[in-house]
């Protein structure tokens, strides 16, 4: 059969199984593998030509792949906040990576609602693993006070950096990996044992609806892998080449979640998602930006910065007989869509008081419109606060509260190559009232600068040598 065949009869064959809308199968299974740092570019079905990713290249045959999914914001705590809570980055209570020592981050609080405490209400099995980074275990913001029934791998995202650390947690219990402290034979990569943790705990909610977060820390640095596979006798450098090799073993491993669920008979019952958790993570001119082209889609920015390069992120979508196979969606959604639209599929019920920010996709997953919206909004506290605002074709930056609004036409200029606020004043002054209305105040996270008691923490982590 030719190849060039086979993405039309596939579209083909989802057709006769899917109709926008249609009833759904009750209590789904839901799956979000978040991958830290995966963008766009990583993956051969966005235009990779270096890195093989074969397994994500078929899901997206299989299922739906999104041109204009947003992340939360582009670092990784407000980013997995955002996804967590259904609050976009001007109301959720999480704004920025905020160290917090001796371990761990600024924790979510007590007062605020996840997607897995919504689930739990609906009778689903909880669990999280990899990197949380939400809140340690003694803190308002840990997994297992926030819905979570299991949790495997990191809390902190500092300790996550190391793919051979000495210690893991399982539960918020710390075990160590003996062949990493020397006291064992041969280094431990602890995506080896998050891996074979989360296969097992699949297998055993195979008779009862089950959320699973699985928050994959590759291909997040350090670059670090137990083995180079196919990239080891490449010309390229030390770092390139674990780089691929972190990304071809995260297309592995979530292969394997898919062939466990086809084992399983779960096929028609999971819906998967796997996205990054911001846009491009390389400067489009370092060594790893040139050579793996993550900027291949020709938009600007990266990490740490709110142009269309830094939120579009890779996503894709599976769920057999219900998300059309072989679509290509150019419609916008965000991942403050998730909680609202995991919450519909479970047949739950939002609490007294949430208001998120997102909207409902289960017709858009379906193979319908995208649900209409006044606006995206994003801001982020790094080195300054910045801010960004979608509304309709058009796009507005500030980076920084004294500095001029930048203003983008999207449908001729998704590059953000021609700043037109010089000429459309109106627009502009639309931006600006959308950009402050958009966004609560938080002391934690002022537009003036970075908050003291922040200053503080970073002092402190900064004394004990954290980095």
């Amino acid at each position: 059969m030719p190849r060039f065949l086979l993405p039309f009869l596939a579209l083909c064959t989802a057709a006769s199984l899917f109709a926008a809308g249609a009833a759904l199968p009750a209590n789904p299974n839901i799956i979000f593998v978040l991958s830290d740092d995966l963008a766009q570019g990583d993956v051969g079905v966005y235009g990779q030509k270096l890195i093989r990713t074969p397994r994500l290249d078929r899901m997206a045959l299989e299922g739906t792949r999104y041109t204009q999914a947003y992340c939360g914001t582009s670092v990784c705590a407000p980013s997995r906040t955002s996804l967590m809570t259904g609050l976009h980055s001007g109301h959720a209570p999480v704004r920025g990576n905020w160290e917090v020592p001796v371990e761990g981050q600024l924790p979510l609080p007590a007062s605020t609602t996840t997607v897995a405490q919504i689930l739990k209400t609906a009778g689903y099995a909880t669990a999280v693993a990899g990197k949380w980074g939400m809140g340690m275990f003694d803190t308002t913001g840990s997994p297992l006070k926030k819905g979570f029934d299991h949790q495997i791998g990191y809390n902190c995202q500092r300790h996550a950096h190391s793919y051979f650390p000495t210690f893991l947690y399982r539960d918020g219990v710390k075990f160590d990996l003996p062949g990493n402290t020397g006291e064992g034979v041969g280094p431990i990569y602890a995506q080896n044992v998050i891996q074979t943790d989360v296969l097992g705990w699949i297998r055993a909610q195979k008779e009862k609806p089950f959320f699973l977060f699985y928050a994959i820390t590759l291909p997040h640095g350090n670059h670090e892998i137990d083995d180079l596979g196919i990239y080891a006798h490449q010309p390229w450098s030390a770092q390139q080449k674990a780089y691929a090799a972190q990304v071809t073993r995260l297309d592995r491993d979530v292969g394997q979640v898919l062939d466990l669920l086809a084992e399983l008979k779960l096929d028609e019952k999971t819906l998967v998602i796997v996205a990054g958790d911001n846009g491009s993570s390389f400067e489009p001119t370092s060594e790893m930006g040139k050579l793996f082209n993550q900027a291949g889609n020709g938009l600007r920015g990266y990490k740490r910065g709110l142009y269309e390069g830094a939120l579009r992120q890779a996503a894709i979508s599976r769920w057999p007989g219900v998300v059309p196979a072989g679509r290509v969606s150019d419609e916008p959604w965000a991942f403050w869509d998730f909680l609202p639209t995991a919450t519909a599929l479970a047949g739950a019920t939002l609490p007294a008081g949430l208001k998120p920010d997102g909207l409902s996709l289960v017709s858009f997953l379906q193979g319908g419109a995208a649900p209409p919206r006044e606006y995206f909004y994003w801001e982020l506290h790094e080195n300054k606060p910045i801010q960004a605002i979608r509304f309709g074709h058009w796009k507005a930056v500030r980076n920084g509260i004294k500095s001029p609004i930048e203003l983008y036409d999207l449908t001729t200029d998704a590059a953000e190559t021609k700043d037109l606020a010089a000429f459309q004043p109106d627009v502009v002054a639309r931006a600006e009232a959308l950009m402050q209305s958009a966004r609560t105040e938080d002391p934690n996270w002022p537009l003036t600068g970075r908050a003291a008691s922040r200053d503080a923490d970073r002092a402190k982590n900064t004394k004990k040598g954290k980095k």
